[in-house]
């Protein structure tokens, strides 16, 4: 990515004139005189970001927070071209407080190809922020195969932050083609549900327990364990008999955290048909923990 704002990315002015230009337009806020449209004192804002001191640079972006939309062109320059990145971690910061959804597609754009690890989470914090208007194209990066784990667990986090605010555009998505996209949703509605334990939201994600896709069923039964919605307990005892060993260590998890007594004799039988090492200590961590809360709880 070219970052030719400023050559050097450095900052071109002096502390004390950054402090005088924060301090200006900070009295202009507070008496109503500030100009929205002045374009060179909002690039200049923007270019004080390069100020070595963290505490300035807060405020400059409070500063250009307070003055909101008008601020947007200038941040998505800086975040899109500046050459320091110090600059683009402040302007995706900044966007964050703002939250405009013009900005989304800079916000993408850095995220997808920004070579600094701040401003790709800092990208992805701002879209989380901006809400529903992100989630299409978060949704994009999750079902395109052009894009490493790593930007899809962002994607996914984000999604699982936006949650309720979404609910039906996330709810729509649990019928996507594509298995990464079903488990984003799944842990959105987890969330979703941690918020508001709304039936349909239990009901998608215990369905989800059937998925075809391992990493879908895995993620539902953490959800469901989590959660700890005890109807979903005789489809997780199904589970401990699945085909795939990752899906019956799930279940086990998710039997472990609910603690259910009921559970400890098919845990039981399930550890003695297991084949799989890894699978059997999940089940014999699942019935330890049980029976250690139950002799709690019976003093």
């Amino acid at each position: 990515m070219n970052h030719g704002l400023n050559t050097e990315g450095d900052l071109n002015v002096s502390q004390a004139e950054v402090d005088k230009l924060v301090r200006r337009v900070n009295e202009q806020q507070a008496s109503n005189t500030f100009d929205s449209t002045d374009r060179a004192t909002l690039k200049q804002l923007v270019e004080s970001f390069a100020d070595s001191r963290g505490m300035v640079r807060l405020r400059i972006a409070e500063t250009l927070g307070e003055i909101g939309k008008p601020a947007v062109p200038e941040l998505v320059e800086g975040l899109t071209h500046h050459s320091n990145p110090v600059v683009r971690r402040a302007c995706a910061k900044t966007l964050t407080l703002i939250a405009d959804p013009s900005s989304i597609p800079s916000l993408i754009d850095a995220l997808l190809k920004d070579e600094d690890t701040v401003v790709k989470g800092s990208s992805v914090g701002a879209l989380a922020r901006i809400g529903e208007a992100s989630v299409p194209v978060l949704i994009e990066i999750l079902a395109s195969s052009q894009h490493p784990e790593s930007m899809k667990g962002h994607a996914a986090w984000a999604l699982a932050f936006i949650g309720a605010e979404a609910k039906e555009a996330i709810y729509q998505e649990i019928s996507s083609d594509f298995a990464t996209v079903r488990a984003a949703v799944v842990g959105a509605i987890s969330n979703i549900a941690e918020g508001d334990p709304e039936e349909r939201a239990f009901k998608i994600l215990v369905n989800s327990l059937e998925d075809p896709a391992v990493n879908v069923r895995s993620e539902a039964a953490a959800a469901l364990g989590k959660l700890n919605y005890q109807p979903a307990i005789p489809k997780l005892l199904e589970s401990l008999h699945h085909e795939n060993g990752e899906t019956r260590k799930s279940a086990a998890l998710a039997l472990m955290k609910m603690g259910d007594r009921a559970t400890i004799e098919p845990l039981q039988n399930a550890m003695t048909e297991e084949s799989e090492e890894s699978v059997k200590k999940a089940i014999a961590l699942a019935i330890s923990q049980i029976e250690r809360r139950l002799e709690a709880e019976d003093g």
